[in-house]
């Protein structure tokens, strides 16, 4: 598929590997991936996001940590080829607007995040902007394990939801 939306019936059509390959794009766990391929058709496009949420939450932290792999680092410009990163891009641009204090401050932030929990700092970006994100980085370095870990799936499961919803249009 080319970067245009796909309608909910076509990819339902699609044979299952490259089912795979499209939802990838939303979510980099390969188990994911494959549960939410293997539930189609899909009747409707809260059918898809539903079983979205549910296979994401079934992910073990192995599975999670993959998906956070493909992320870029909030604030660097995502330099990949794809959709994923387009829709990176396009969801991380109000960084883009950050002065140079809060760029500098944001990437420390980042780099004390990377050091505090062992993988990259991830937020649903679209629609913040640098400030309020810096302030969420400052914020979320005081959770303990757990609740970051918590955290991070909602973050995800939101991010998945918005580029499904891409992905798919009725």
């Amino acid at each position: 598929m080319t970067d245009a939306v796909m309608e909910l019936s076509r990819f339902n059509a699609l044979p299952v590997e490259q089912a795979e390959r499209e939802l990838i794009g939303c979510c980099a766990s390969p188990a994911w991936a494959r549960e939410v391929a293997a539930g189609r058709p899909y009747p409707g496009v809260p059918n898809l996001l539903a079983t979205a949420d549910a296979a994401l939450a079934r992910l073990d932290w192995a599975g999670v940590a993959e998906a956070l792999a493909r992320h870029p680092r909030i604030g660097q410009r995502p330099a990949g080829e794809g959709r994923d990163f387009a829709w990176s891009r396009r969801e991380q641009s109000g960084v883009a607007d950050a002065d140079q204090a809060t760029a500098v401050a944001l990437v420390e932030a980042n780099e004390e995040y990377e050091r505090r929990f062992g993988h990259l700092f991830l937020i649903f970006a679209s629609g913040r902007g640098p400030a309020e994100i810096l302030a969420a980085a400052r914020e979320r370095l005081g959770h303990d394990d757990a609740t970051e870990r918590q955290v991070v799936r909602d973050e995800l499961a939101k991010i998945v939801q918005l580029r499904l919803g891409r992905l798919v249009a009725s």
